[in-house]
């Protein structure tokens, strides 16, 4: 395995901002590359930081289409095919979380660093019928919140990133997942709000 990433590796490094849509797209769907996303998006920024954004949004795109490909697995394959490929534990866990918190559910660990668990959230999206707009969404925002900042710390630290996140990440990625889950729910009190003012209106 170990020399099969090494030479998707290269290869991406080879291709640029195409081979860092490609290695996030099989890392996010059922090849697991742990930590390679990471480690590419800061060698590229590194050598080449005025393409950061390029390379941050080309990043996020493939990891959202990976993940759009799991959700559909999951939504056409059901929960026997996630209770396959996960423990029983986790994967309660992770349909309860997505029944009670919907789509922050999966925005939180789309902000995390490996190795937290984070796919299946996404296959048990496609069973418990969240929609494949809403799930897009809530990936583009958290990855891109991730992948921007792994690219600002790039740009500032070069090579020395990764490290910082291996040993900050979690600590960084949660009190971001924290913020946003805060944005979050006072933007859809405020929409409920507005709503119920227009439809006191009417009445």
């Amino acid at each position: 395995m170990g020399g099969f990433v090494d030479r998707v590796r290269s290869f991406a490094v080879v291709l640029g901002a195409p081979g860092l849509f490609l290695v996030s797209f099989l890392d996010s769907s059922f090849l697991p590359l742990p930590g390679i996303t990471d480690i590419l998006l800061v060698l590229m920024v590194t050598r080449n930081p005025g393409a950061m954004l390029l390379y941050v949004v080309m990043t996020v795109i493939g990891s959202v289409a990976g993940c759009l490909v799991l959700h559909y697995v999951g939504r056409k394959g059901g929960e026997t095919l996630v209770r396959k490929r996960f423990t029983g534990d986790r994967v309660e866990r992770a349909s309860r979380a997505l029944r009670d918190n919907g789509v922050i559910a999966v925005l939180i660990p789309s902000l995390l660093p490996p190795p937290s668990p984070f796919k299946v959230f996404i296959l048990l999206a496609g069973v418990v019928g969240i929609s494949a707009v809403r799930l897009a969404i809530a990936i583009a925002i958290g990855r891109g919140v991730r992948y921007l900042a792994l690219g600002y710390l790039a740009v500032r630290y070069g090579e020395r990133a990764t490290a910082y996140m291996r040993e900050n990440g979690t600590s960084v990625s949660i009190a971001a997942a924290l913020a946003l889950a805060a944005g979050f729910t006072i933007f859809m009190l405020w929409r409920r709000r507005g709503r119920r003012r227009s439809k006191a209106d009417r009445m």
